[in-house]
Formats: C-alpha cells, structure tokens, sequence
C-alpha cells in the first residue's frame, strides 16, 4: 500500500457524519407529498444510492416520474435548509487529510450527493483547498456500484487504479472501487455493519480515520501528543 498516489473517499458515512440530516430530510419529503414516514433505520439502509434510487428502494410501487418528483422534493428542502445542516467531520477526518496532503498524496471525493451539494460542504468545511477532484451523481450516467465515477477521476488526474485507494462505508463503495481496479477500504463506524463490508470484498476495514495513516504506511499523527515537563 506504500504506491498510493491517490485516495478517493466516499462522502456520507465516510467523512461527515451526515446519518441524521439524510433521515430527516428524507421523512420531510415523505411527510410533504403524504406518503407513508418510513423509520430512520429503513431511511439510513439507502445511503450511499443516487436519490431516486433511495425512493424507489423504500417505496417499490414508485414510477421513475414519482421518484424523481421525491429527488427534486429532496433537493428543495435540502437547499432551503443547507445552512442549518452543515455535517460534522468524524473524528480524525481532518488530521488524516493534512497528513495525506503533506505526503503529496492527491484527494478526491465520489458521492451519490450532486456536486453543488458536495462543494458547498467541503468549502464550508474547510477543505477545498486539499481534494483535487469531487465527482457527483449528476457528473456520471452509471452510479455506485458502477465503476464510473472511479474511472473519472483516475482519468482526469491521470493516477492509475493500482495506485489508487478508494475509501467508503457502504458497500456500494467497496464495489465501485474494486470494479475499477482500485484497491479498497472500509470504514466501520458509518451506514453499513463491518461483516457487510467484508462480504463487499474490502481489503481494509478502519475503525475510526485515523487509522488509514498506518494503512498507507503513513507516519501518523501524534493521538496523544506527549508533554514535556
């Protein structure tokens, strides 16, 4: 794993804990056009799919004009709300990104979220000035678990998928990056159970981010910084 040149992260779950807006924003669409409320746990179990397939999960019946009426609802009050829905970063996000960055290993982020969405987070994030590349699902015709969003950056930043990590916590993600030839990791603390993603064929599983230092054969991060007396 020291060849990486590139990490390719997963948005949702991943580096932002965004598990209760998702829900909470899928339930006000669900109570907006008087459909039944699903419950969080059915909600969460489609993160990490392009939003019509979210709906069409949850609510089989659905014509594709239904679903994509329920993923233009989803967008209106997602974007009325932005401002008070800005996720946290798990923990050890932010540190593993500035060690990455100093040892010159690119950034990029593929998400089922629409790129504005994910620009919009990452710069009030503060982290824009560090992933080279986001691609969305409206960047894309196929989605996760398709290769494509993968196949785009590494052919934009020119990195092959041998040097590539791709990093995620649905099993979606696992797919996507294996489909592609990239090497793969999942993190355990997002959407999906650590036996889901082993099933999915992920050659890491992390427990927190700041573990994926020693993974790259990284010097990481001092947790626990010592205090000289």
């Amino acid at each position: 794993m020291k060849n990486i040149r590139l990490v390719i992260f997963d948005f949702d779950g991943t580096m932002a804990d965004t598990r209760y807006n998702i829900v909470l924003t899928m339930q006000c669409v669900m109570r907006e056009l008087g459909m039944p409320v699903a419950d969080e746990e059915t909600c969460a179990s489609t993160i990490g799919l392009p939003l019509k397939d979210c709906f069409r999960k949850i609510f089989p019946e659905l014509t594709d004009d239904g679903a994509e009426h329920c993923a233009e609802t989803y967008r209106q009050i997602f974007f009325a709300n932005a401002k008070s829905l800005v996720p946290n970063m798990f923990p050890f996000v932010q540190e593993t990104i500035d060690l990455l960055h100093t040892h010159h290993i690119q950034m990029a982020i593929a998400s089922s979220r629409t790129s504005a969405s994910l620009l919009g987070f990452i710069r009030e994030m503060r982290l824009a000035d560090k992933i080279a590349m986001v691609v969305g699902s409206d960047e894309v015709t196929r989605h996760k678990p398709h290769p494509e969003p993968v196949n785009v950056i590494l052919s934009a930043l020119g990195v092959p998928a041998s040097e590539t990590l791709v990093v995620g916590d649905m099993p979606v993600d696992i797919l996507m990056g294996a489909a592609a030839g990239a090497h793969t990791c999942a993190v355990t603390y997002g959407n999906a159970s650590a036996e889901e993603l082993s099933a999915a064929g992920a050659e890491f599983l992390i427990d927190d981010m700041g573990e994926l230092g020693t993974t790259l054969g990284l010097t990481s991060f001092a947790l626990c910084p010592l205090v000289h007396y």
